[in-house]
């Protein structure tokens, strides 16, 4: 069976497994790693994905793996994972998990844009609330990654508040301190 049967076979099996879970299949890839297959499976959800949940999705996706012999009976290392912040938001789901975070939008005509995603449906994206861009126009988008992110404003004050109070306390563990 070819990559992209075996791909397609995987999604068919998986997807129904992932859903009944609660989450949306994102992604399946299997690569080889040594005598083994390492099948990584992406999965996400409203709300986000703990630890926890992982590892309840992982032992469901793990016996049907085993109970189909999809994979040929070859051993495989199986990952779970949610994804990554690089992740290409390609899907409306993408776009209402990314509301709050800002984002460059590449459209059709080749242009780009950037700003704050504050709402999204099925048809569009809202971007900095003033900005309607239809899926029609957009190519995809990607998070930007931002160091003060809106609404972190404070954060950095009270963690440098914390330091002090530490170092003014005598707490004594700095770089270069002996023990």
């Amino acid at each position: 069976m070819g990559s992209d049967a075996r791909r397609g076979r995987l999604v068919e099996l998986l997807g129904p497994v992932v859903a009944a879970e609660g989450f949306d299949l994102e992604d399946v890839t299997v690569t080889p790693a040594g005598r083994r297959r390492l099948v990584r499976v992406v999965v996400d959800r409203d709300g986000g994905v703990s630890l926890d949940d992982v590892a309840d999705v992982s032992h469901a996706i793990s016996k049907h793996l085993d109970d189909a012999d999809v994979l040929g009976g070859s051993p495989y290392v199986l990952e779970v994972t949610s994804p990554g912040v690089d992740r290409p938001l390609t899907e409306p789901r993408h776009w209402r998990r990314a509301r709050g975070r800002l984002v460059k939008a590449e459209l059709l005509d080749g242009a780009s844009v950037e700003g704050r995603v504050t709402g999204a449906d099925e048809s569009g994206v809202e971007l900095d609330g003033a900005r309607r861009l239809p899926y029609g126009e957009l190519v995809r988008g990607r998070v930007q990654v931002e160091f003060n992110r809106a609404g972190d404003e404070g954060l950095d004050d009270e963690l440098d508040d914390g330091l002090d109070e530490d170092v003014e306390a005598g707490d004594g563990a700095g770089v270069g301190d002996e023990g």
